[in-house]
């Protein structure tokens, strides 16, 4: 199927751009179904603000960190860092424990 320039208003800015044959053909080789709903410059915008976080990873420097706590560990009775706070019902491993025991 032989593709022909196609011209799309951006969702962002409301411009018209140009979704050329050449970039159609890239998006049916990667599978995209869809046309570009942001013009050229939309989209850098936006994957710039999402990359200014922190390395691409889509907004986590808005997330709290997660608080960790500190228990024993059943196993050798060393220090297991936890992402939640052990009941003291159940056996705490630390990370070098719990990976043997999964392995």
């Amino acid at each position: 199927m032989i593709s022909t320039d196609r011209t799309l208003t951006c969702r962002d800015c409301s411009r018209q751009f140009t979704f050329t044959a050449s970039e159609q053909d890239f998006y049916a080789q990667k599978g995209f179904t869809q046309d570009p709903g942001r013009c050229p410059e939309c989209r850098e915008a936006r994957k710039a603000q999402r990359n200014a976080g922190g390395g691409g990873n889509y907004g986590s420097s808005d997330r709290p960190k997660r608080e960790m706590f500190t228990a024993t560990c059943s196993e050798c009775g060393g220090v297991a860092e936890l992402p939640f706070n052990p009941s003291g019902d159940r056996p705490v491993y630390c990370r070098d424990c719990f990976a043997r025991k999964r392995a």
